[in-house]
């Protein structure tokens, strides 16, 4: 039995939003192994921790967002001050 019109583009659609699923899986799971690496090396390096920490107070505006990362960024200031980095 032929498919009418409507049924392919509802198919094609359906097949669309399944690919933009999967896309921003994929980019997800990206964010979580660089945020994963770069939190890991900036706990063991002063100078990366210092701009993380920069960093997550500059970008991260939401209040949720940080509470989210509050601890971790007064993780990120310890290592920073305790080997004097950015200190003048």
């Amino acid at each position: 039995m032929a498919r009418t019109i409507d049924q392919q583009i509802a198919e094609a659609q359906a097949k669309l939003a399944r690919l933009k699923t999967r896309q921003k899986a994929s980019d997800t799971r990206r964010k979580i192994i660089v945020g994963a690496i770069v939190t890991t090396e900036a706990l063991k390096e002063p100078r990366i921790a210092k701009w993380l920490a920069d960093a997550l107070r500059k970008n991260a505006t939401r209040e949720v967002d940080l509470k989210e990362v509050e601890g971790l960024i007064a993780e990120l200031d310890a290592k920073a001050h305790g080997a004097g980095v950015g200190e003048a």
